[in-house]
């Protein structure tokens, strides 16, 4: 028998994220957890990422009801989140209190795997929702965002390795949201988290395929030890999406590696996907090849679909090269920050009113707070001109400490304003809707009686051309309110997704 690989699926939620806009329902994913559940995965993934946010702003739908049913109807498996760390599933930072709070009902309605990321791979951003999902017996995992830049080493991903295991991590993901890890990195990678964290150190491992290397990156990353990878079951894969699960056992056969999946299960669910697929038309993305484009603009998909929907918002379709060519330049000004939600709307934002308004003549409230340390630190020395710039507008210092210690504590006034909404519940699970999405909440519970709402149609109805991103990372299920400082006004923009 050779090597045990073991694998998580992620058809329940990053599969359908990064190819339909999240817009899957639930009663559309239940059918298959009877086969999913007998496949012999690892995990799971089933919940987090923008699933919350769509399940109440588009379906109709308690996410914690969607999480309590997957519990049940996966007893012998791992069900899995991606938390953003201090951010959880909204787009700002919240108080401890609140963080804790999460994850505790997270764990009590089901779920089993927090895999904790920050945006910046600051780790102190990681801290207290790791410490919370120790305290509850779940599994605590740490990520790595991966990143390519002159900062961005092997030896740096290393180390920062070495301060998840110090902060009592029970594993450590690589996440590759861009399809940038390469086959060599990705053995050098996990072969230096072996080497300088130990053997023992469970090693996950995630990419996603829109550029086309990533195969063989998985291949690459078992080489080196590496303990578990992510795919999806293949009637949801590809494009932005991710590496087929059946792909991989195949590849694993006669090489020393194998998987315990049950093909035979899988094939069955491939077919649940297949002809539940096409009802989704509507949003499915229009990326379906290979892109290895991004491997010179850094760009992900999704970023670039936002970014030239606000330029055509202006009037300015025709600047798309010069914003391409603007990116790095304000990447680069920030201290190189991993592209991924939120920092990859920030820096496409802000690169979009360089080019239409010139240099950091307009700058957005977020890019100001990356700028000042209110997201956390960057890997390098952020640009001391553009820090100026940004003191200028925001009139505010810059910061230095982990931000979150600056917020005051918040849960019993989300209590209180939660309770006074029509159709709350009185829960904890209600409260923490509404912290995360304080402008959709009030809609959802005075609607959530009607029961959920599935969004897939007849595929023989012509295709609407959705006002939706489906690309990832980058997407957001919806429109951004930027607040804008201009000659020392401020102004809020909004800005909708491509």
């Amino acid at each position: 028998m050779g090597r045990l690989v073991e694998v998580t699926d992620v058809i329940l939620r990053d599969a359908h994220q990064s190819l339909m806009a999240t817009r899957m329902a639930l009663e559309d994913m239940v059918p298959a957890c009877e086969y999913l559940d007998k496949a012999g995965y690892w995990s799971l993934e089933c919940w987090g990422g923008a699933t919350y946010d769509a399940c109440i702003r588009f379906l109709n739908e308690d996410p914690w009801e969607r999480l309590r049913t997957f519990k049940k109807l996966l007893p012998n498996t791992r069900t899995q989140m991606l938390l953003r760390g201090q951010n959880l599933l909204g787009y700002r930072h919240y108080e401890d209190t609140v963080v804790s709070r999460f994850v505790e009902k997270a764990a009590e309605n089901g779920m089993d795997v927090f895999r904790v990321f920050d945006a910046l791979n600051d780790v102190r951003n990681l801290e207290t929702a790791l410490r919370a999902v120790k305290r509850t017996g779940k599994h605590a995992q740490g990520t790595i965002c991966y990143t390519i830049s002159p900062v961005h080493t092997v030896e740096k991903f290393v180390t920062m390795a070495q301060k998840l295991v110090e902060m009592g991590v029970d594993s450590i993901c690589i996440k590759d949201m861009a399809a940038l890890l390469k086959p060599q990195p990705a053995y050098d990678l996990v072969k230096g988290i072996k080497e300088k964290c130990g053997k023992d150190v469970i090693v996950h491992v995630h990419v996603h395929s829109t550029t086309g290397v990533t195969l063989v990156s998985l291949m690459k990353a078992i080489e080196a030890g590496a303990d578990i990878v992510d795919t999806s079951v293949s009637s949801l894969s590809l494009g932005p999406g991710h590496n087929p699960t059946e792909s991989l056992v195949e590849m694993l056969e006669g090489t020393g590696y194998e998987t315990r999946l049950n093909l035979e299960m899988i094939y069955k669910a491939r077919d649940h996907f297949a002809q539940i697929r096409p009802r989704y038309r509507e949003f499915l993305t229009d990326y379906t090849g290979v892109e290895t484009e991004i491997f010179a603009s850094q760009i992900p998909g999704g970023m670039l679909s936002n970014m030239e929907s606000q330029l055509k918002q202006q009037g300015q379709g025709d600047r798309m090269k010069e914003v391409l060519e603007e990116v790095p330049r304000v990447r680069k000004a920030a201290g190189y920050p991993p592209l991924v939600t939120p920092s990859s709307q920030i820096v496409g934002t802000q690169a979009v009113f360089n080019v239409m308004m010139g240099p950091y003549k307009v700058m957005t409230g977020e890019f100001s707070d990356l700028m000042l340390g209110y997201y956390g630190k960057t890997d390098d020395e952020k640009d001391p001109q553009v820090v100026a710039k940004a003191k200028e507008f925001a009139k505010k210092e810059e910061i230095t400490c982990r931000p979150a210690d600056l917020l005051k504590p918040e849960w019993e006034k989300l209590r209180e304003e939660t309770l006074k909404l029509e159709g709350n519940n009185g829960t904890d699970e209600d409260v923490l809707t509404y912290a995360m999405f304080p402008q959709v909440a009030p809609k959802f519970f005075k609607e959530r009686h009607k029961g959920p709402v599935n969004v897939g149609k007849d595929p023989s109805e012509p295709k609407v051309t959705a006002a939706v991103d489906p690309g990832h990372p980058g997407y957001l299920a919806a429109p951004i309110d930027y607040e804008v400082i201009i000659n020392g006004k401020k102004t809020k923009v909004t800005v909708a997704p491509a």
